[in-house]
């Protein structure tokens, strides 16, 4: 395959995947290149994959708003339909919460396992004291 062709073939894909893209292709690619390094340079791929990424997240809002049956949309139920997007950090900070909790939880439970193993006994048996006092028993009758 020649330059030309590759060249050719790349410049075929781009235009598909602009027909497809939700939004304008130099809106989002200036909004990226806003928040991003200046010296950091965005391949092809990245800006359509993340116009469609979100087209997806508008998408997503969009079924949630769908979901009130009111015919008018509120900005506070836009508030609550983006609420996963735009608090991700406070969501994540909860879950590392609630995770150490958990673990917190799990130390206390086994801590109380093993001390009902020690002190609780089922049985008014004595375990090992009794075979190793009984062994000797039998060992010195066998002398006799």
């Amino acid at each position: 395959m020649s330059e030309e062709e590759i060249q050719q073939q790349t410049e075929d894909y781009i235009e598909e995947d602009e027909e497809k893209l939700p939004f304008a292709k130099a809106e989002v690619v200036r909004l990226m290149k806003e928040n991003l390094d200046d010296d950091k340079m965005i391949r092809e791929r990245v800006k359509v994959e993340m116009n469609k990424f979100l087209g997806e997240v508008l998408k997503n809002v969009c079924k949630q708003l769908n979901d009130y049956p009111y015919t008018t949309i509120e900005y506070e139920m836009l508030k609550e339909s983006t609420y996963p997007y735009t608090n991700i950090e406070r969501i994540n900070q909860e879950k590392e919460r609630i995770l150490l909790h958990l673990e917190a939880i799990k130390a206390d439970c086994n801590a109380l396992a093993m001390d009902v193993q020690k002190t609780l006994k089922l049985k008014d048996v004595v375990e090992e004291d009794t075979f190793a006092t009984f062994s000797a028993d039998v060992e010195e009758e066998e002398e006799e």
